[in-house]
């Protein structure tokens, strides 16, 4: 099965968001509805915050 790509929520180089703002983001985004099947947190290399969809292991 392939892996879905990351989906950018935002990209920091084009945002003007405080620090504390991009972190108050990054907690809404986990409570919301949509996002419930992904990891989402700020990644340092692509500079932003992405949703990662969770990887199911069914092997065990």
């Amino acid at each position: 099965m392939e892996e879905e790509p990351d989906k950018i929520l935002i990209d920091i180089r084009k945002s003007d968001l405080t620090l504390g703002e991009v972190l108050a983001r990054i907690e809404q985004y986990k409570q919301d509805p949509e996002y419930r099947d992904c990891e989402i947190f700020l990644d340092g290399d692509a500079y932003a915050i992405v949703a990662r969809r969770k990887v199911k292991n069914h092997d065990l």
